[in-house]
């Protein structure tokens, strides 16, 4: 019924690797999604504590899209129709950096602040 596109860790990671080639750090090819945030998080803390929160941001994420594939139907295609007049079945869900974090379902831009 509904077509849903929604990958919040791969958006994420994407962010990151743009915010290191913006600073003229090229990530090099085949590193994992584990690997990319852990070398994030190591620019600013110990290398336990950037491990401990790499881990624990890639699950945020992952928790995250199952809430939103858990209450789609019940809650949030409803609000999005409230709110957006958006009528249509296609959704994609983004995770974004603009002035906080965000999930942003770019068909409505519907906005979902995370802080």
């Amino acid at each position: 019924m509904y077509e849903i596109e929604m990958d919040l860790v791969a958006d994420w990671i994407s962010i990151v690797k743009e915010v290191f080639r913006g600073g003229g750090i090229v990530l090099e090819d085949g590193l994992t999604t584990e690997d990319v945030a852990q070398i994030y998080f190591l620019q600013s803390l110990p290398e336990e504590e950037a491990n401990a929160l790499a881990q624990e941001t890639l699950q945020k994420l992952q928790d995250m899209e199952q809430v939103i594939q858990t209450h789609l139907e019940t809650t949030i295609i409803p609000d999005i129709r409230q709110r957006t007049s958006y009528e249509g079945n296609q959704f994609h869900f983004s995770w974004i950096f603009d002035q906080g974090e965000h999930i942003v379902e770019t068909h409505s831009e519907y906005r979902i602040p995370l802080a």
